[in-house]
């Protein structure tokens, strides 16, 4: 992954599910808490089954309340607090145990508690236990059920957004005189955050290009999809720019449109190509990794430029660069979700085994080429990230 790119550790997705808890309404918490305060009242029971039943009453249930609501205070210390408010609960216990001790005696000796027959104390402690243990269940039943029909909705959501993204970023396939190009995105949830593109000029020109959101998702995928529309709009006035200016000029664009639409650490890196009628090509590249320009005779060619991405900084002066491309020749960018896939080891794939795959298979059409590379990263390590490729091919 590149210095810019953001990625979803272990330790991360332990933070997000922190902060849904915490951001998880407490009418929809409660079942849950209730349902502990009663799991653990039950053992404020067991002090009257190991006195035989005798003890009064009233002091069993207290002691019932009592623990409950030490169950209650670390449940919420855990879904609500950070981990070290776990040391002042334990602390308070202090307090509230010599406040508990003193109630008992006072209410034994204000009210003259006497102890419980056997039988009673025994019988009472067994029904009580069975009433806490009933409702426990249910409120938790409760909870799990709201909890699913959340879940359920977020699924719908989360599917018709899945569908808007294969609207927005379909495979993409062009072929011209000079060039074929393919490119695609396989998001690593149901909505991600890659974007390839191309588009056909008014001077029979293509600009094609692929970028990546920093971090995947729904947000990432909502800013994708305004980037789009962005970039689309900005190469209608192309014909109004100097040929090697069109990507410099969609870059800074996107720069300036970006910040107004975005959260202020989201940003986005990007590599793009302008196919030209002659057979040159131009390109650009903003805080991506290397594109691989892969000659058949003379091996790969590292292309890549050290520019900030787009929407994180106002910077101005993005430049391209040009390239020859000779009959055969082929110009590969991904995004490091390929790159990053890791082993076991967490060994990263990396672009020296990229470089194996593109020689093994550069003779085979692209959408086989594009396999090719997606199932090697795989097959190499787990998916964890978006993974987005474009490859353009000189006829």
């Amino acid at each position: 992954m590149s210095f810019f790119a953001r990625k979803t550790s272990e330790k991360d997705k332990h933070r997000l599910w922190d902060q849904y808890y915490k951001s998880v309404p407490i009418s929809r918490l409660w079942p849950l808490y209730a349902a502990v305060f009663c799991l653990f009242a039950i053992t404020g029971i067991f002090g009257d089954i190991f006195n035989l039943g005798h003890t009064p009453y009233v002091i069993t249930i207290l002691n019932a309340i009592f623990s409950g609501s030490v169950a209650l205070m670390y449940i919420h210390v855990g879904m609500r607090l950070t981990p070290r408010y776990f040391i002042h609960a334990t602390l308070l216990q202090i307090p509230i145990w010599l406040g508990f001790t003193a109630i008992v005696t006072f209410l034994g000796s204000h009210f003259h508690l006497q102890p419980v027959p056997a039988a009673s104390g025994v019988r009472f402690a067994g029904v009580v236990m069975l009433l806490l243990v009933i409702v426990s269940y249910s409120l938790l039943i409760r909870f799990v059920r709201g909890e699913g029909q959340e879940s359920s909705r977020i699924r719908n959501e989360l599917e018709l957004a899945h569908g808007i993204q294969k609207t927005l970023v379909p495979p993409v396939a062009l072929r011209d005189a000079q060039f074929e190009l393919y490119g695609r995105s396989d998001p690593s949830d149901k909505v991600g955050g890659d974007l390839v593109d191309a588009l056909r000029l008014e001077d029979g020109s293509t600009v094609a290009y692929i970028a990546d959101i920093a971090g995947h998702g729904l947000q990432a995928g909502i800013l994708m999809g305004m980037l789009k529309t962005a970039a689309r709009t900005a190469l209608l006035d192309a014909r109004l720019v100097e040929p090697q200016d069109v990507l410099p000029s969609l870059m800074d664009r996107l720069n300036r449109v970006l910040p107004d639409v975005k959260e202020p650490q989201m940003y986005a890196t990007f590599a793009g190509f302008r196919l030209n009628p002659d057979g040159s090509v131009f390109y650009a590249l903003a805080a991506h990794p290397p594109i691989l320009h892969y000659r058949s005779r003379a091996g790969t060619e590292h292309i890549s430029a050290e520019q900030f991405p787009l929407g994180l900084m106002p910077v101005e002066g993005f430049s391209a660069g040009a390239s020859i491309m000779l009959a055969g020749d082929l110009l590969i960018a991904v995004t490091d979700g390929i790159l990053e896939a890791s082993n076991e080891s967490e060994d990263e794939f990396g672009l020296d085994r990229l470089q194996e795959v593109i020689a093994r298979h550069s003779g085979d059409s692209l959408p086989v080429l594009a396999d090719a590379i997606l199932g090697a990263a795989r097959a190499f390590g787990k998916q964890i990230d978006d993974q987005t490729l474009l490859l353009v091919r000189r006829l």
